[in-house]
C-alpha cells in the first residue's frame, strides 16, 4: 500500500475486543504511530477479509495515488467508491483503544478474537482463524516469496552488515 515512507509499523499481536468492539492497541504500535499526539486514525476494508488502519497522512497519500488512476477505468471507479465509502474515522481514546464499526467488523468476520499486524505503513486487523490459516498456508513459502518480492526491489539491502 502507498503510505508514509518514514512510518515503520511491525509486529503481530493477539487481542480480544470488548463488547463495544473496542480494540486495545499494543503499546509498541501506539508508540510507532505517535500516540498520544496522533489519535486520529481511519479504518477501512482491506484485502483477504481484513481491516486496515491508516493515519490521516497515509490515507491522503493513498488517495493521491488513486487520483492518478484513469477515472474512466471501471475497476478503479468501483474500488475507489467501495474503499472510501466504507472508510471511517477511528479515534484512539486515552486508554489506547479504538472502536471498530459494526459494519466493518461484520465485513471482516471479526467478533472478539483478533490479530493486529504492523504492515509497514498501516495496521491490519485479522480474524484469528483467518490469520492462522494464512500462516499455515503461506509460512512454508517464505523463501520463495522473499526471492520473488525482494528480487523486484532495486534498493533492497541484501548485503551483509559490516
Amino acid at each position: 500500500m502507498i503510505g508514509d515512507l518514514s512510518m515503520l509499523l511491525t509486529g503481530s499481536y493477539r487481542r480480544t475486543l470488548d463488547d463495544k468492539l473496542r480494540l486495545s492497541l499494543p503499546k509498541q504500535l501506539r508508540e510507532q504511530i505517535g500516540f498520544p499526539q496522533q489519535t486520529s486514525l481511519f479504518i477501512a476494508p482491506g484485502t483477504d477479509k481484513t481491516l486496515v488502519i491508516y493515519t490521516l497522512e497515509t490515507l491522503e497519500k493513498l488517495g493521491n495515488a488513486m487520483d492518478k488512476l484513469n477515472p474512466a477505468a471501471k475497476d478503479a471507479r468501483a474500488f475507489t467508491r467501495l474503499f472510501f465509502a466504507q472508510a471511517q474515522p477511528a479515534d484512539v481514546d486515552r486508554q489506547g483503544r479504538l472502536r471498530i464499526p459494526t459494519e466493518l467488523a461484520t465485513l471482516a468476520e471479526i467478533s472478539s478474537e483478533v490479530v493486529i499486524l504492523g504492515a509497514r505503513n498501516h495496521l491490519e486487523i485479522w480474524n484469528t482463524s483467518s490469520w492462522d490459516e494464512f500462516l499455515a498456508n503461506t509460512r512454508s513459502r517464505y523463501d520463495e516469496l522473499a526471492e520473488s518480492v525482494m528480487g523486484r526491489c532495486s534498493d533492497t539491502p541484501h548485503a551483509p552488515l559490516n
